[in-house]
């Protein structure tokens, strides 16, 4: 029981962190840098609440599961995106 409020604890924390980054600063690489720790804590979060602590026997929510997984795939692809289009922004700017 104690690791899962470490667990959810962790992930508030990240998504704290990642949205104290998108606020603070105009550069464009902080802010995909701090979306990108505002999902990793979001997928913490998820996993983390797939596993049911009352009880014991029974196994992880796999559908959730699924959803990281998929979510993971997307976030590499929108970092992706968006790092090539800051590429392409600050050539231009040059």
């Amino acid at each position: 029981m104690l690791s899962f409020y470490l667990y959810l604890g962790t992930a508030v924390l990240l998504v704290g962190i990642g949205g104290l980054g998108l606020w603070r600063g105009p550069e464009l690489l902080r802010r995909i840098l701090a979306l990108n720790v505002i999902g990793a804590g979001i997928f913490m979060l998820m996993v983390t609440l797939a596993y049911r602590p009352v009880m014991q026997g029974e196994p992880a929510d796999s559908v959730l599961h699924a959803l990281v997984l998929t979510g993971l795939v997307v976030a590499v692809s929108a970092t992706a995106f968006a790092l090539a289009l800051l590429g392409r922004l600050l050539t231009r700017a040059d």
